[in-house]
């Protein structure tokens, strides 16, 4: 299972994750901002998830799967 967080001081409101993950993102009505729904979606969102996060322009959404990279 991974685990998803978002920046929303980095956020520049593009939508691309919520076109993608509707049910992992949203976003605020007033400014476009992203909203974390489920910070640990089901593993049948995870590639979409991933997806998210490399194609954000403000580079906003991090993922981790828990693996150690040491």
């Amino acid at each position: 299972m991974v685990k998803v967080t978002v920046d929303q001081e980095k956020c520049c409101g593009a939508g691309t994750c919520v076109m993608l993950v509707p049910e992992v993102f949203d976003q605020r009505d007033e400014d476009g901002v992203v909203v974390l729904l489920d910070a640990a979606p089901a593993e049948k969102f995870t590639d979409g998830v991933r997806e998210a996060a490399a194609v954000c322009p403000a580079a906003a959404i991090t993922v981790d799967d828990g693996e150690s990279t040491t």
